[in-house]
Parts: C-alpha cells; sequence; structure tokens
C-alpha cells in the first residue's frame, strides 16, 4: 500500500503542541530550540501512540515539511489578510483527522478545531463582505459570530467548570461570565495546549503564567483550572483597567498589550474597530468571537458601548 506524509499539517501541529518549553541542553553544547524540541516530542508521540492502521498509511513528516506548514500556519494567523487562512483549509481539515485517530491528541485537537473556526469565518466573511460598522458598534464580525455562537451547544465540560470557576472571576473583580472565555480559549479543556506553549483553560503562555505567581514546571499549574482562573481573571481585570475597554482588553488578552497599545498610538484611535485592520488576523477573529460567546453563554454584553 502506497503510504503517504502526514497532511500537510496533521501531526505537525501534533508536533508543534507536544512541549511547552524545550529542556536545556548540558554546556558548552546549545539549548535545543522550541522547534527542535517540539518537532521531536511530536515524533515519539506518533511512534508511541499512533494505531496501526495509521502508521500503514501515513508517515510522520520530516522537518523541512513539519517547518514550512507550522510556518505557513502561524504566519497566516499573525497577518493581515484572511485569505490566506481560507487557503489552509483542506490541510486543517485533514490534520484534524489525523489527530482524532491518535489516542491522547485531545490536548493538540482543541487548538486545531479553535482554528478552522476562525478559517469558516473567514471563508464566510469572503463570501458576504460586512458592510462598515454602524456608528457605536466597537467590534466588527460581531453580529457574525453572535449567529454562529447562537446555532451550536456549549462544551459538555462547561457544565462542570463554569460553576466551580465563575466566583473565581467575580473575586477577581471582573464579570463571572468572562469565564466563558474558556470556551474558545480551550473548550474548557484543563490540558489543551497551542503550538506556541499556551497551555490550560485559559492558554496562559509560560512567562506570562511565571509572571502571575503559577509555576510551569511539573506539575505545571497551568493545568490546576482553579490556578489557572485566577491568574486569567487577574490578567484581564488589569489589562481592562489599562485600556478602559473590554474589546482592547481582550485583544490585549490576545495579541498583547503592547501590540494593542501601539496600534491605538499610530492610529491616535480608542476603539477596537479603528486598530482591527493593524491587529492580527488571529486577533480580528478572537475578539468578536469572545465577546459572542459571553453574550450567548452568560447574557453580557460587552461589545458596544455599554460595556466599556
Amino acid at each position: 500500500m502506497k503510504r503517504y506524509r502526514l497532511c500537510s499539517l496533521g501531526l505537525c501541529v501534533l508536533a508543534s503542541a507536544g512541549a511547552a518549553e524545550p529542556a536545556p541542553k548540558e554546556p558548552p553544547a546549545p539549548a535545543a530550540s522550541p522547534a527542535d524540541s517540539l518537532y521531536e516530542t511530536g515524533k515519539d508521540l506518533f511512534d508511541a501512540l499512533a494505531p496501526a492502521e495509521v502508521k500503514a498509511q501515513f508517515e510522520f513528516p520530516d522537518r523541512a515539511q513539519w517547518d514550512a506548514v507550522v510556518g505557513r500556519l502561524q504566519a497566516a494567523l499573525a497577518g493581515d489578510d484572511p485569505a490566506a487562512l481560507v487557503q489552509l483549509e483542506p490541510d486543517v481539515r485533514a490534520a484534524l483527522a489525523t489527530l482524532r485517530a491518535i489516542p491522547g491528541s485531545e490536548e493538540y485537537q482543541g487548538w486545531l478545531e479553535e482554528r478552522l473556526d476562525y478559517i469558516e469565518m473567514a471563508k464566510e466573511m469572503g463570501r458576504t463582505p460586512s458592510p462598515e460598522p454602524p456608528a457605536g458598534q466597537i467590534v466588527p464580525g460581531y453580529n457574525l459570530w453572535l449567529r454562529r455562537t447562537q446555532a451550536r451547544a456549549s462544551p459538555a465540560s462547561a457544565l462542570k467548570y463554569v460553576p466551580l470557576l465563575q466566583p473565581v472571576f467575580v473575586a477577581g473583580g471582573i464579570p463571572g461570565g468572562l469565564v466563558w472565555l474558556a470556551e474558545v480559549e480551550s473548550g474548557f479543556n484543563p490540558a489543551a495546549r497551542s503550538p506556541s506553549g499556551a497551555r490550560g483553560l485559559f492558554q496562559l503562555m509560560p512567562a506570562t503564567a511565571r509572571e502571575l505567581g503559577l509555576r510551569t514546571s511539573l506539575p505545571d499549574e497551568r493545568t490546576d483550572p482553579q490556578k489557572s482562573a485566577q491568574a486569567a481573571a487577574h490578567m484581564l481585570r488589569a489589562l481592562q483597567a489599562r485600556f478602559g475597554d473590554w474589546p482592547l482588553a481582550l485583544a490585549a488578552y490576545n495579541a498583547g498589550p503592547g501590540r494593542v497599545q501601539r496600534a491605538l498610538d499610530k492610529q491616535r484611535a480608542s476603539t477596537f474597530a479603528q486598530i482591527a485592520p493593524a491587529l492580527p488576523v488571529e486577533t480580528r477573529m478572537y475578539v468578536p468571537k469572545v465577546l459572542a460567546v459571553l453574550q450567548v453563554r452568560a447574557g453580557i454584553m460587552l461589545a458596544g458601548p455599554a460595556g466599556r
């Protein structure tokens, strides 16, 4: 039987998401780069966990293929052209089919499913371009995401984590409904990982988590639901206090506060709508999606002037 390279994304994403931090090397050898460490982790997972029928049909991609495909996806998410993201749809769908065939890959599936959601929305926007947002609408694309969210069920695991973690957000000084951020970040999977090294319900990066007082070595406290929620609530409160606006605070949670502040300064702007074209495609999708989820799941409206 002819064997195929694992979908141009497939286990590439599994590989890229397999480790949050590279292991240090003994001097004088240089430390392993994240790309080297993550690729090797992914290959090990494929060798150890992929069923025989998957191995019979696919072979793990070589380093050049892995670097090229992961780079394309990350570049499209960080870029400013939604069409570049749409072009990756066949690879992402094939990737998910592959990941779902591998036991233990649930940690990585959520990240890819979320990016497929962005791809599908980018495709929809391309078919029916959104009109200019009306005066007072702070978040372009919000209404499209609202309709999409109303048509789907919430993750089953939300039934466990929402009642548990809402009080954590309230104690942190922000609306308890913001716990639903975890639907977008991780699908309410405490073990979720991303290729960039983010982990947990609220997808905290290692450096950010450490700044917020969490341990990222074993055991990684980002996978502790309550500790992760406390850290996310603290971060969200600080961002909202800095920007005075929830859409901007969410943009900063996704893209970084420095990126948002530079865009505001350069555009002499005060709203997300004004700087959205200067932000990454991922952030432009993320903010209206989060706000739509908050409206549908928790009944809190943070997308307009009343949410400022």
